[in-house]
């Protein structure tokens, strides 16, 4: 955290846990904003994830078409998930790929964004790495994540993104970083 003396910062004077499992924590915050009112406030604070945008030789990208029940959606995913215990982001980013494709990464990992998809309310941690190139290796193993999964065109990537048809921030956030080092087609 950077401290910014011309930033009115919030004070947390503690926190109780109202809910807790190995997915998602449900507290209350006990805050004082810097207009001095007292209150409490609620934050959902969920594991740390990793998401892999893996790029072959020809420019394309390697994605999930799938279903999610949360939101009832049907869209475009980069592989990814909660990272294990010790257990890197990048590790864990190559692990969900594996997984959820079939393909493994061959080369190496590089992080293109770490952020907070919704620090007002949410404490998730995120990390997107880049990877080129990939080996198939076999059929996903985690049969919950299955979906269809393809390799689509940059700039068919960046289509689904104006569209709204890629689904979760790290995608979005791992595509467009990306992009902004390719040329317009």
């Amino acid at each position: 955290m950077t401290n910014d003396p011309d930033v009115p910062m919030t004070k947390v004077h503690g926190e109780r846990t109202l809910y807790d499992n190995p997915w998602v924590r449900l507290v209350q915050v006990d805050i004082e904003p810097p207009d001095g009112r007292r209150f409490w406030h609620h934050v959902i604070r969920l594991q740390t994830v990793a998401t892999a945008i893996v790029l072959d030789d020809t420019d394309r990208v390697l994605l999930l078409r799938r279903h999610r029940f949360a939101t009832s959606q049907i869209g475009w995913e980069a592989p990814g998930g909660i990272v294990g215990p010790a257990e890197s982001t990048q590790g864990a980013a190559l692990r969900e790929t594996l997984e959820e494709t079939g393909w493994r990464p061959t080369g190496p990992g590089t992080r293109i964004a770490a952020f907070q998809p919704m620090p007002g309310m949410v404490d998730t941690p995120h990390e997107v790495f880049v990877f080129r190139g990939a080996d198939r290796v076999g059929e996903p193993t985690d049969l919950e994540e299955a979906a269809l999964i393809d390799w689509v065109p940059l700039p068919r990537a960046r289509e689904l993104v104006q569209t709204g048809e890629i689904l979760g921030s790290a995608t979005i956030i791992g595509l467009l970083a990306v992009n902004a080092d390719q040329p317009e087609p």
